[in-house]
């Protein structure tokens, strides 16, 4: 299965995987966005990635790890 930008509940879920002991609140946008183009599942345009999905990702793994 191959991850997209607009997957933003998996890739946070795939995210928490990867990285158990991070807390998403410190995560920097710039961060976040080299994580997810390092997943092995990623496969999408890193052009079009933008701030508001790198929100959306980030919210959802703030409210998984609660």
């Amino acid at each position: 299965m191959s991850l997209k930008w607009i997957d933003s509940l998996e890739l946070a879920l795939a995210l928490i995987e990867q990285h158990p002991d991070v807390d998403p609140h410190t995560l920097r946008f710039t961060e976040l966005r080299d994580w997810i183009m390092a997943l092995d599942e990623f496969d999408d345009d890193p052009t079009h990635c933008n701030e508001r999905i790198l929100e959306a990702v980030q919210m959802h793994w703030i409210e998984e790890a609660d």
